[in-house]
Formats: structure tokens, C-alpha cells, sequence
């Protein structure tokens, strides 16, 4: 009998992970979607075949590399011990566990190069971003994965000592999103303006080309976050109803302060969705639903005023607004789960906002750095901007020699 509830307990573990995982492998759809509907129509082939591609280099490399790095498992063991592997040892009727979990945590990595592109949309070079992807997920993603929820403990434990409390991100704001929003930032600077952005210093709106296209990354993405965000109890035993209905009200925070704030923006109003869903993320399991209504409707007046901020005034050429919307409504999750999770908001409590100012802090200084060296070296070598020429045509036709719409450049 003991046996039989041991199994059905790995298989459920294991289907609840794996559930987990391709929903989150969906919104990868919504990452390009995203972006196919914000760049202009003559990068959207660009754009769907970047994040595909990032994903299988993601997957390889943190498969490789990153896991083990991470949680010191690695799989190098013949299949039949690969089936039973739990927590890095062969126990009969894992089912395999080990092998979803990495599927499960690649899917988070592979969001790191899945939101840089949005930045560097439309003059990046093909290889070297995808170079620079593979690295980032694969090693410096992994680096700080290894401190925050992994087997290195060291820092965890100097803020517990020092604060009562661990640095808690409970589905990623800061570990996943703030980190691809603050990686991005060196990129976006150093890769420089699209050709005809700014003329003489003045604001040169591009317009977007797919409102739809849009949209419809925007939907993919949040119905795919109540698996990124219910699923990182990461076994079935853990699931926790509050962990939804957090991520649904800050969701809709997200859009109902985007519409106010945006003036029913179509742009603000579907990222301003996505905004809510990455500041809840940290701080989903410890906030009350109301306490979640306002982390994301201020994550939208962030992410509004910020992309504003960014490109009107520091003229950052951030084409998909990814450093204001997952770096710095990422970083505002991780500090307002040490605000909304108090109990004299609601919250359970069980969070210090001296722990949550520090693990923000490190995630925003260790991106910042690593991006500069990667970006910084990959363009004194290789390079890592299209030329003049290629930009202008595009890089559907410069980069895979098609179009979007092949039949309509052909009866042109």
C-alpha cells in the first residue's frame, strides 16, 4: 500500500510539473507574437524565428549546463536511470521527476532571451544575439537561480541571519524577469537607435504593425502565467488557490489602471496586463488578493510612465519597452512583496522588506554587469548591429531571405 502511494505520488508530482511546463512553453508563443505585432512588418519573420530558435539553444545549454549548475544534477546516466531520477539519485518510481523539473525551470530560462529580443528588435545581428542567449540562460540566468532558489545558500542565509527572513521570489519577478529586463538594458544602449528613430533629437514615433498580432501575444502569455505562477509549488501537495486569484487580480489590475492611466491605449492596456502578471509573481503566495489588485496596477503606471521616460526623454530605443516592463515592474514586484505581503496589508507576514530590498538590488547590479561584458565583447568582436543597408530592408529579407507575406512581395 505504502508502495502504491509513493508511486501515485511521484506520477503526480510528475504530471503537475510537466502541466506546468508547457503551458509556460506556450507563452513563448506570446513572446513572439508580441513582438511579431509590435516590429514592423518588414522584421516579423525575425521575430518568430528568434524566439524559436532561442528557446532550443536555451534548452540545450541549460540542460547542460545551467541544471547543474543549479541544483547540482546533472544527466549524464543511461536512460533507464534517467526514468527514476529524483533529486539526483535513481529511486524506484520517480517516473522521472528530475528530467520535468529541468523541462519545467527551462522554460523559465528560456524567458531571458525571449525578452531581450523585444528590446533589440530590428537591428540586431542574428548569430551574435543567438550567442548571447545561449549564454545567459545557460550561465549567468543559472548563477543567480543557484543563490535565490538553488543549492548555494550562502546569501539566503546571510539575509535570514541578518533580516529574519529569506529573500522570497516566489515565481520569479525578480529571478526571472527583473533579471531579462536589466540584461537588456546594456544591450538596447549598446546596440544603439533604429535608423530614423530620433532626427536632429526629435521623437520619430515608429508605429507598430499588428495591433491583432499584439493582442494575441499579450492573451497567450497571461492565460500561460497561472501556469508560471501556480505551478512553481513545483509538487502538487503544494498548490495553493491563492497563488491564482492573486495572479487574476493583479492581472486586472495591470489592465483596468493601464486603461485609466493610458488614456484606452490598445498598447498600454494589454501591457499593462502583462505588467501586473510580472509584479505578482514574486510575492503571489504571501499577498491578499487585494493587496495583488494594486501591485499590478501599479506595476501598469510604472510600466506606462516608464516606457515613456525612457524613450521621450533618455532615448532609449527599447522597441517592446522590456527594461521598464519586466526589469523594472520585476524589481517593483520583489520590493512589494516586502509591502503588500505584511499582514497590515493582508499579507501572511512572513517576508522582510530589508531581505526583499537586497535580493532586488543584487539582481538589477549582477544583470547590469554581465550585460555590459557579454554585449560589450560581442561587438568588439563579431558585432552585433546589422548595417545600414540590412536595417533598412529589413530583417526578414536580409537575415532568412523572406518575408512575412512571400506571396504578397512576389505580386508586388
Amino acid at each position: 500500500m505504502n508502495e502504491t502511494l509513493q508511486n501515485l505520488q511521484f506520477s503526480s508530482n510528475t504530471l503537475f510539473l510537466m502541466l506546468g511546463a508547457v503551458m509556460i512553453f506556450a507563452m513563448h508563443a506570446g513572446f513572439a507574437f508580441l513582438e511579431v505585432g509590435t516590429v514592423r512588418q518588414k522584421n516579423q519573420v525575425n521575430a518568430l524565428v528568434k524566439i524559436i530558435t532561442d528557446w532550443s539553444a536555451s534548452t540545450v545549454v541549460y540542460f547542460l549546463i545551467g541544471f547543474p549548475i543549479a541544483y547540482g544534477i546533472n544527466f549524464w546516466m543511461d536512460a533507464g536511470s534517467l526514468s527514476n531520477l529524483l533529486g539526483g539519485k535513481v529511486v524506484a518510481g520517480a517516473r522521472g521527476f528530475d528530467l520535468v523539473h529541468c523541462f519545467f525551470l527551462t522554460t523559465f530560462a528560456a524567458c531571458i532571451p525571449a525578452i531581450i529580443s523585444g528590446g533589440i528588435a530590428e537591428r540586431a545581428k542574428f548569430w551574435p544575439q543567438f550567442i548571447a542567449g545561449a549564454i545567459l540562460a545557460g550561465l549567468c540566468y543559472p548563477l543567480f537561480e543557484s543563490v535565490i532558489w538553488g543549492r548555494f545558500t550562502f546569501f539566503q542565509d546571510w539575509l535570514l541571519a541578518g533580516t529574519g527572513a529569506k529573500f522570497h521570489d516566489y515565481a520569479g519577478s525578480v529571478v526571472v524577469h527583473s533579471m531579462g529586463g536589466w540584461l537588456a538594458l546594456p544591450a538596447i544602449i549598446i546596440l544603439g537607435q533604429r535608423i530614423g528613430r530620433w532626427s536632429n533629437g526629435v521623437s520619430q514615433g515608429i508605429p507598430v504593425s499588428n495591433i491583432p498580432f499584439m493582442a494575441l501575444g499579450s492573451w497567450i502569455l497571461a492565460i500561460g502565467w497561472f501556469g508560471f505562477n501556480v505551478m512553481s509549488a513545483q509538487d502538487i501537495a503544494g498548490i495553493s488557490g491563492l497563488v491564482a486569484v492573486n495572479s487574476l487580480f493583479a492581472m486586472v489590475g495591470g489592465i483596468l489602471f493601464a486603461l485609466l492611466f493610458s488614456k484606452n491605449d490598445p498598447g498600454f492596456i494589454h501591457n499593462g496586463a502583462l505588467a501586473g502578471l510580472i509584479a505578482i509573481c514574486s510575492g503571489s503566495d504571501v499577498v491578499h488578493p487585494f493587496g495583488a489588485f494594486f501591485v499590478g496596477g501599479i506595476a501598469a503606471i510604472i510600466f506606462i510612465f516608464g516606457f515613456q521616460i525612457e524613450t521621450e526623454k533618455m532615448k532609449i530605443d527599447d522597441v517592446l519597452g522590456v527594461w521598464p516592463l519586466h526589469g523594472i515592474t520585476g524589481s517593483w514586484g520583489g520590493l512589494a512583496t516586502g509591502i503588500f505581503g505584511q499582514k497590515f496589508f493582508g499579507g501572511t507576514g512572513d517576508v522582510s522588506f530589508v531581505a526583499q530590498v537586497c535580493g532586488t538590488v543584487a539582481a538589477i547590479i549582477l544583470a547590469l554587469s554581465v550585460g555590459t561584458v557579454v554585449y560589450l565583447a560581442l561587438k568588439n568582436t563579431v558585432g552585433i548591429r546589422l548595417s545600414r543597408e540590412e536595417e533598412m530592408q529589413g530583417a526578414d529579407l536580409s537575415l532568412h531571405k523572406v518575408g512575412a507575406y512571400p506571396e504578397r512581395d512576389i505580386r508586388g
